[in-house]
């Protein structure tokens, strides 16, 4: 393989288990290479040597070689990918799965790459704070917005309260796609989304305390967007109606395993929620756990389940 490393632009290695000595030998052999994707077995050390190497990358993801284990067992840190925000002058787009993080890094990161255009941050341990002050990763996730004024698609982790999304609504004016999971105080920092990212095209949100006067308050982004993901968050089934009605162009479906939706109080929050837009209408290829939200019921008690109206 050595051979043909210096012609190499695009490396796969998500499926070899090459450990940090020879992926660092790989690498320093590959100063072409545009596109790497490998697991977290190359370390800080094998980040460097990329760095030092590879001036051309433009993309970087290193998922975790065992998301489950408690203990980190490779040497990998923030400072793996301050050092190739460090060392190459091109890269775009990151999707880093990591196990600590600090606000100092991901400030440091903004700076070193303002061209950033996709920046996909998975901290493993849910709501983990900066490590080293222990405070929220606000400020930080508040730079990579900020200087990064090309900015599409972004993805959260850490201890996040309501003052990140107060900076993405304000900055992130060409953003396209958000992914948030356990962040968030309140409806405020849905609100700021809505209402502030012009261009902001999908949503995908898991265990977030957001509900329905966010989302009632903001009706008529949704139509702006392609699609919202709500999972595990506070919308109740009653605000799902209303939604269908009040915007009658927008499909919304209700997922909920635990059975009808209409067996519990309509104040009950609803497992799932997604809300997407197109010219062919409402599917009809949905399992018996998904509801469409009946847009033109004369009752709030109608709604439309496999394409059968019920009572």
């Amino acid at each position: 393989m050595y051979s043909a490393c210096a012609r190499i632009t695009s490396l796969d290695l998500i499926y070899a288990a090459i450990q940090s000595p020879d992926l660092v030998k790989i690498i320093s052999l590959c100063p072409h290479l545009q596109c790497l994707w490998v697991l977290d077995y190359i370390e800080d050390a094998g980040l460097e040597a990329l760095a030092a190497s590879c001036k051309d990358l433009q993309e970087l993801r290193v998922f975790p070689s065992d998301p489950f284990e408690a203990e980190a067992n490779v040497a990998l840190t923030e400072q793996g990918l301050v050092s190739v925000s460090e060392g190459c002058p091109k890269l775009q787009s990151v999707l880093y799965f990591c196990r600590q993080m600090s606000n100092a890094a991901l400030i440091t990161i903004a700076r070193n790459r303002p061209e950033m255009v996709r920046f996909r941050l998975c901290i493993i341990e849910p709501q983990a704070p900066d490590y080293l002050t222990l405070e929220p990763l606000d400020t930080g996730f508040g730079a990579i917005v900020e200087n990064c004024k090309e900015l599409r698609r972004l993805s959260m982790s850490g201890l996040l309260t309501d003052r990140v999304f107060e900076y993405i609504g304000k900055h992130a004016k060409k953003l396209e796609m958000l992914s948030i999971a356990f962040a968030g105080d309140s409806d405020m920092g849905l609100h700021h989304v809505l209402s502030g990212c012009d261009s902001l095209r999908k949503l995908e949100i898991r265990d977030c305390p957001f509900g329905d006067k966010a989302l009632l308050a903001n009706a008529a982004k949704l139509e702006t967007m392609r699609s919202l993901w709500m999972s595990s968050c506070l919308v109740s089934y009653g605000a799902c109606k209303l939604l269908a009605q009040k915007m009658p162009r927008l499909n919304v479906e209700v997922i909920d395993e635990r059975g009808h939706p209409n067996s519990r109080p309509e104040n009950c929050p609803v497992e799932k929620l997604y809300i997407y837009r197109t010219v062919a209408g409402r599917r009809v290829d949905m399992p018996d756990f998904i509801w469409t939200m009946d847009k033109n019921a004369g009752s709030p008690e109608v709604f439309v389940s496999n394409g059968a109206v019920e009572l």
